[in-house]
């Protein structure tokens, strides 16, 4: 099963479809000046691009809107090794999931 973005097709993980693997990973920032340090994930839908580039990039499940930006900023800086499907890479629909800690 696949979409289309403006210029490629979008598949969902599956058989015959290898999953994108991080080849870069930013981590969030947590906001300064926060009285309370939050704990807990954030869940990110994207598209992971042919190139291996994140795309629209969108909160699932949040913890707070800072938080959630944070997380969004981090997630847009990230490379991956794209999927691949019959040998070729392709865009994937994938989550990721940030976890926030106690610091």
């Amino acid at each position: 099963m696949w979409a289309q973005t403006e210029d490629e097709p979008v598949y969902d993980l599956g058989p015959g479809v290898t999953p994108p693997r991080v080849s870069k990973q930013v981590n969030p920032s947590c906001p300064p000046n926060r009285g309370v340090r939050a704990t807990g994930s954030v869940i990110i839908a994207l598209v992971v691009s042919s190139k291996g580039l994140p795309k629209d990039p969108h909160i699932v499940k949040g913890l707070d809107k800072d938080l959630d930006q944070s997380a969004i900023e981090a997630v847009k800086e990230w490379r991956f090794v794209p999927a691949q499907k019959d040998g070729k890479p392709v865009a994937v629909r994938i989550s990721l999931q940030i976890q926030f800690h106690e610091m």
